[in-house]
């Protein structure tokens, strides 16, 4: 699609996309692992829930909306590819729902992976038994008008992180994490890291360790125990 419209009101093409093997990785990672392998930064803010108990990882795909407004969040689930993840942002607006049942529908036969919104949803349970991943700041029952502006693929703020087209999202039941498009193979090798530490804990703990002996050494140093 040509890109048009002017700035506030537009469409502009899709981001970069990962190799679907790299974004099946994604999908097998808990989000806390994620963020911990970006030195604990790139996770959205504990406002945005998982409201399906469903998790996901995909390309993110980014809206902008007008607050009250869902018509680019339309257009976006037309645009989007399979195992897209639609991230919503909606000027702070917490009352007015951006998506609903009838817009899962269309997500679901169009194979998308989830929905994020820094903002409301509604009709949570009829998502939840669809099998479709929801993240919102709220549900209300409150709807939206049709009207405009917004702005489709473009760098967004939700949940205090910045997304931009093409970054991988991976959400469950802790959260989100944000994977920065151009730093998502170091980020997969920083979680091997981490998860291989975890194990070698793990036995530790089964082998009769069961406390870390790094922890009273950091307090000796810090002279809070002899």
């Amino acid at each position: 699609m040509t890109a048009v419209g002017r700035m506030g009101f537009r469409v502009l093409p899709a981001g970069p996309r990962l190799p679907a093997g790299t974004i099946a990785r994604f999908n097998r990672l808990a989000s806390a692992s994620v963020a911990d392998a970006m030195g604990r930064f790139n996770f959205m803010d504990p406002g945005i829930r998982a409201r399906t108990r469903q998790r996901a990882a995909g390309p993110a795909l980014t809206v902008v909306c007008r607050p009250g407004d869902n018509l680019m969040v339309h257009k976006a689930l037309a645009l989007a590819s399979p195992g897209d993840v639609v991230v919503v942002t909606t000027g702070g607006n917490v009352t007015s729902a951006v998506f609903g049942e009838l817009m899962c529908e269309s997500a679901v036969a169009a194979r998308l992976a989830a929905l994020v919104v820094d903002g409301a949803v509604r009709d949570v349970e009829a998502i939840a038994a669809k099998g479709f991943a929801v993240f919102s700041r709220s549900v209300c029952p409150g709807g939206c008008d049709k009207d405009g502006p917004g702005e489709i693929n473009v760098p967004v703020a939700c949940g205090g992180v910045v997304v931009k087209p093409g970054d991988v999202v991976v959400g469950d039941g802790d959260g989100l994490a944000v994977v920065p498009y151009e730093q998502a193979d170091t980020v997969l090798r920083a979680v091997d890291e981490l998860l291989a530490r975890e194990e070698r804990r793990v036995a530790e703990i089964r082998g009769g360790q069961v406390f870390r002996p790094d922890v009273d050494e950091l307090l000796r140093r810090k002279g809070v125990i002899e």
